[in-house]
């Protein structure tokens, strides 16, 4: 992977209807579980969703997802505090996570898009009903996949005036 490949990755949130495979999915997981964890606690589960019904009701509780029923596949990343070992860390282990998901789509050509779910308690809810999620695992963030249906030019985010060496 290139520092360019990196820089590039965009958020999509338009998607064709090709299928996206097994395949591209166990890969997109296994580099989400490559993530650094707090005492490498990885206190993380993965949901992934391909049924049209389930995708098409996504956005009923989500108003940031109205691309999901477009989408070939989601995987709801998922924390489960009773792995942590050190307790508080886990929204920055699942981010990880999250990002690491991201770029690998990035890498495979697929398009995807982060969208939040923790911690507006009301999208913890609706998507622990949705797909029958135990108390004891929080729903994090569901990432939308499939091949993009768009081309979005890299964005130009490095801003100096955010950079402070030594001190503020």
């Amino acid at each position: 992977m290139s520092l360019e490949l990196l820089l590039s990755r965009r958020s999509v949130r338009s998607y064709t209807d090709e299928p996206v495979a097994d395949e591209a999915v166990q890969k997109l997981l296994a580099a989400a579980m490559s993530a650094p964890s707090a005492g490498n606690q990885q206190p993380w589960h993965f949901i992934v969703i391909r049924e049209r019904e389930t995708l098409g009701q996504v956005p009923a509780i989500h108003p940031h997802a109205q691309m999901v029923p477009q989408a070939q596949a989601a995987i709801v990343v998922c924390a489960d505090e009773a792995l942590e070992k050190h307790k508080g860390y886990w929204v920055q282990d699942c981010s990880a996570a999250t990002q690491n998901l991201l770029l690998a789509a990035h890498f495979q050509a697929l398009g995807a898009v982060w969208v939040g779910i923790y911690p507006r308690e009301e999208r913890v809810v609706s998507f622990r009903k949705l797909l029958s999620i135990p108390e004891n695992i929080i729903p994090f963030a569901l990432v939308a996949i499939g091949h993009p249906n768009e081309t979005k030019a890299p964005a130009e985010r490095y801003n100096p005036s955010r950079i402070h060496y030594g001190r503020w």
